[in-house]
């Protein structure tokens, strides 16, 4: 189903598109030896280059190029044999030079697209380039009253900028895009895609126009938005806003805007540039970049095994749900911990212990995947029990509880805490004709029609052995005990 804002005067459509800044994983700046590693002390990973020293002249970071290139591979786009860097000019506090090394009129990829899937399906996002740039330092408010500090550790640091088309029509569209983006260059190991540590962060340009209108209405780009969650809130709000203006007969100017999500609004920044404001020429310190078939062709033979690709393979070879495949291979970490657990296993059963009772736990105490207490191989032997009939699932509950506290196996806990499912057919029986004898009324029930009475004789069943009858045992002894 279409996204459609209803508006007093009619139906509204929105329209999206992103531009994502990806903070490129590499020992060094783009063009300065300073160390690109987050969260240094303050100032202390700065060159002359990057404090825009005069007669410093600039060094272009092989890695760089190689991490633009593998991204443009995963982002299905096409690899631009030549590029060049220009020089955009612009005053901030934090980038000394005076101006930025950008990439406006020859980007190193050209259009590609991303595969997303929604409730409403799955579709591709056309991407229309990533360019390779240099980031700016740190503005720092709240230090003090009434001055602003400069941390310079990051400016150089390589960046890559994504940009799509606009065509993303919902802000559920726009969040499946940030996530499959991250999960491919964290995939490829080409960015962190650590938005709270502002290694990913987005820019969203938003419009509207009627349902029917086919010409785009001005946009206004809401920046800097720092998580998933913010952006898809960003969008919506404003995308109501714009419809309120128009229809109360205002007009929208293209504008930057920031948005805040603890009052839920986006307000006035400055108004939008043109590039012809930024006075964009070619950098005279640094040659053009040219790419060799050769070249292109060995990064993508190095290649990991995309999230896409991943998730198709689940389905086919593993027999997953999509849902479950989606959400198995968001992270790489995730699907190396889940591809152990399930080696030689039922997949779909160690997946719901894994999205269930694995993340439930991670998300209650903050830990990521890496930190999790129970291992792959462990999580894994607890599914192997419950499968050879050793333990019930209720016990396995409580075996996963014992194993997050001590990291131990679970047929270590089984056996030390005597939590071997009951399987003795005689041990059972005695069981449930004792139950059986005590409660003459509800058998006289089932046998005048209330299958559903039978539930309640298992569940007594369970409580009386603590939960460790093997369940399908017991229920095939009850219907015979019944019958007689």
């Amino acid at each position: 189903m279409p996204y459609i804002i209803e508006g007093k005067t009619g139906n509204w459509e929105l329209i999206v598109g992103l531009e994502v800044h990806c903070q490129i994983i590499s020992e060094s700046k783009v063009f300065s030896g300073a160390s690109a590693k987050f969260g240094g002390e303050q100032n202390t990973q700065v060159s002359l280059i990057d404090a825009g020293f005069p007669g410093m002249l600039p060094v272009l970071n092989k890695k760089c190029i190689e991490q633009s290139v593998k991204t443009g591979l995963g982002l299905n786009a096409v690899i631009n044999k030549y590029s060049r860097f220009d020089r955009k000019n612009y005053f901030y506090a934090d980038l000394p030079q005076g101006y930025q090394i950008s990439q406006l009129y020859h980007p190193i990829v050209g259009e590609g697209f991303i595969e997303v899937t929604t409730d409403d399906g799955t579709r591709k996002i056309r991407v229309e380039r990533l360019h390779l740039e240099q980031d700016a330092g740190k503005s720092i408010h709240d230090m003090s009253p009434d001055k602003s500090f400069i941390d310079l550790n990051r400016c150089g640091v390589g960046l890559m900028e994504i940009v799509s088309k606009p065509d993303i029509h919902s802000p559920d569209e726009a969040g499946a895009y940030l996530r499959q983006l991250r999960a491919i260059v964290r995939a490829l190991g080409t960015c962190d895609g650590n938005m709270d540590e502002g290694s990913m962060r987005c820019d969203a340009n938003i419009s509207v126009r009627k349902v029917g209108e086919t010409a785009l209405r001005n946009r206004v780009e809401v920046k800097n938005v720092n998580s998933v969650r913010f952006v898809m809130q960003a969008i919506d709000i404003e995308a109501h806003r714009q419809i309120e203006v128009y229809e109360n007969g205002g007009t929208i100017a293209q504008e930057t805007r920031l948005f805040d999500p603890v009052n839920e609004e986006t307000r006035p920044m400055r108004s939008k540039e043109n590039a012809n404001d930024y006075r964009y020429f070619p950098d005279p310190d640094l040659l053009p970049v040219i790419l060799t078939d050769e070249y292109i062709e060995s990064i993508r033979a190095s290649m990991p095994e995309l999230p896409e690709a991943k998730k198709k393979r689940y389905q086919s070879e593993l027999g997953l749900p999509e849902y479950d495949a989606r959400i198995l291979t968001m992270d790489g970490d995730v699907s190396a911990y889940f591809e152990l657990a399930a080696h030689g296993r039922d997949a779909k059963k160690v997946a719901n212990w894994v999205m269930g009772d694995l993340f439930g736990y991670l998300n209650k105490h903050g830990l990521t995947i890496l930190e999790s207490p129970i291992s792959a191989a462990h999580l894994g032997g607890l599914v192997d029990l419950i499968q050879n009939g050793t333990i019930s699932s209720k016990i396995a509950k409580e075996v996963f509880e014992e194993m997050t506290v001590s990291g131990k196996s679970a047929d270590v806990i089984v056996d030390e805490k005597g939590l071997k499912q009951v399987s003795d057919t005689s041990a059972i029986e005695k069981m449930i004709s004792e139950i059986i004898a005590a409660n003459p009324d509800k058998v006289a029930e089932i046998k005048a029609g209330k299958d559903k009475l039978k539930g309640w004789f298992v569940g007594q069943i369970m409580k009386a052995s603590g939960g460790k009858v093997n369940p399908a045992l017991a229920n095939q002894i009850l219907e015979k005990k019944l019958a007689e």
